[in-house]
């Protein structure tokens, strides 16, 4: 592996990475392997990775703003306070990784696959999950303004201390999706909720949406 140099040690948390050699080749490559990389400080702002593999990586306080990872396949990494307008992942792999702190305007990730992954702290204005499948995944104190999960597959999805003003899970189909322990807005899809845990409170306040969802007209006294 050409320009990287260097060891780092490992971070604290749940993702267990091996000594790193530091990256300082500038730009990312399409279909280029990562193995045991630290990011660190980099500007991929309008660089295209797609198809690229990254193994063992640590990201910390990269700018991915028009970065474009698609297809790419990213494993037992993590990715800490990265900020961006935009950055498109659709279709990529996550696996055993965690995402910690920062702020993405928009993430596309339709299509992608998320198994054993964890965002804790991210702030994210749009998040894009349309069509993708998710399983074991943790949403930990983070603020997303909309989340279209249209059309995709969540299992065992849990959001805890979050804030969603818009979650879109229309035509989704959930199992073990936790949303008892965070603040939801509105809700598009109510019919699609089969699946889902939620609490007294949120309950109530999706009784109109399920009222009109199931025909029910609602009179005062």
């Amino acid at each position: 592996m050409t320009g990287m140099k260097g060891d780092r040690a490992r971070p604290a948390g749940n993702v267990s990475l091996p000594q790193l050699s530091d990256f300082d080749a500038g730009r990312l490559e399409k279909g280029h392997d990562y193995d045991a990389i630290a990011f660190t400080d980099q500007d991929f702002t309008g660089q295209d990775a797609s198809d690229a593999r990254f193994l063992e990586c640590r990201l910390d306080r990269c700018r991915v703003d028009g970065l474009t990872m698609r297809r790419a396949r990213i494993v037992d990494c993590w990715i800490a306070d990265a900020n961006g307008a935009s950055v498109d992942l659709a279709d990529s792999t996550w696996r055993d990784s965690q995402m910690t702190g920062g702020r993405l305007g928009a993430a596309i990730l339709a299509g992608a696959k998320w198994n054993g992954i964890q965002l804790r702290g991210v702030k994210l204005g749009y998040l894009s999950l349309a069509g993708a499948r998710l399983a074991d995944v943790v949403f930990e104190d983070c603020e997303i303004g909309s989340l279209d999960a249209s059309s995709a597959q969540l299992r065992s999805v849990a959001f805890v201390g979050c804030s969603v003003q818009e979650l879109n899970v229309l035509e989704a189909t959930l199992s073990k999706v936790d949303l008892s322990r965070s603040a939801l807005r509105s809700l598009v899809g109510v019919d699609s909720l089969r699946g889902a845990i939620l609490s007294p409170e949120q309950l109530i306040d999706l009784a109109p949406m399920l009222a009109a969802q199931l025909g029910i007209e609602v009179r005062p006294d």
